[in-house]
């Protein structure tokens, strides 16, 4: 079999998962994944034979994904803002979306880089947000916390894999307590509420960790309101509060912050359109 046929067996074989232009796009990122080829590569050698021993691992991978396991968990990595970072079912995988709340801190730091020393980020995961903080912002020291221990096992191997030196806290948001004041709050805590569970992809359900996905219906916002008042005793005067928020609790996200004194409360959506993040500070 050469790649070709490869290419063209593993889209007839993930037909029913996705369609071609997906599963082509699936093939390529396996591709540079076992063997460093890109799509150009791939096209200008579709003659290239393919050993026995590469198309047993396409074959596993095909009927890993046939039980609707996302591929980022079957080949245990994914990029996320530029940087690879492993993952596992103890943590989520980081979505585009959480690259823009990136992408929104690192523009607020530039603006004012004199201001911002010291960053927490709450409910870190795989510890994608405080590793590329870090990354870009070699200078300011950032600690990551999450309840999971399982969690911020992988996020310190992600650190250690990124090169980023993070001081990793592992406790409860809604118990934890502190006397360290931070210029930056981050969190992308747990927001989808259990009645949007229907609508939720099967890949999501049956292998995510749903202790960082699902909050109670009649408890939406606990962790915000939390962090919430966390950043009141714990963000220095001029800090910032960054949240990752859920869509359709936009205005419900903001007006909580307001009730409780935040200032200059910024609601931006993602690329899609959607209310996606929120940026406030202190009471004035």
């Amino acid at each position: 079999m050469n790649l070709r046929q490869l290419q063209q067996y593993f889209i007839s074989e993930t037909a029913s998962i996705d369609n071609a232009e997906e599963s082509s796009a699936v093939f390529y990122i396996l591709t540079d994944h076992f063997d460093g080829w890109g799509r150009g590569f791939v096209l200008m050698n579709k003659d290239l034979i393919v050993s026995e021993e590469k198309l047993s691992a396409y074959t596993k991978i095909i009927a890993e994904l046939k039980t609707g396991k996302p591929l980022q968990y079957i080949l245990g990595e994914t990029v996320f803002y530029g940087l690879t970072f492993k993952v596992n079912q103890d943590v989520l995988i980081p979505r585009p979306e959480t690259e823009e709340l990136v992408e929104w801190i690192l523009t607020t730091v530039a603006a004012h880089p004199a201001d911002f020393k010291s960053i927490l980020d709450i409910g870190t995961g795989s510890g994608c947000i405080p590793i590329v903080l870090k990354k870009q912002l070699k200078d300011i020291e950032v600690s990551a916390l999450d309840v999971s221990a399982a969690a911020l096992l992988t996020a310190q191997g992600n650190a250690d894999l990124n090169e980023t030196p993070i001081t990793f806290i592992n406790s409860d948001i809604l118990t934890y307590t502190s006397d360290i004041k931070y210029d930056i709050i981050v969190s992308n805590p747990p927001y989808i509420k259990e009645n949007e569970q229907v609508d939720m992809a099967r890949q999501v359900m049956e292998y995510e960790p749903h202790l960082a996905l699902f909050v109670s219906n009649e408890q939406p916002l606990v962790f915000y309101e939390a962090i919430a008042e966390f950043a009141l005793y714990h963000l220095n005067s001029d800090g910032k509060l960054f949240f990752e928020i859920n869509a359709a609790l936009g205005r419900e996200t903001v007006a909580m912050l307001k009730s409780k004194g935040f200032s200059n409360v910024q609601l931006k959506k993602d690329m899609q359109g959607k209310d996606r993040m929120i940026c406030c500070g202190l009471p004035d």
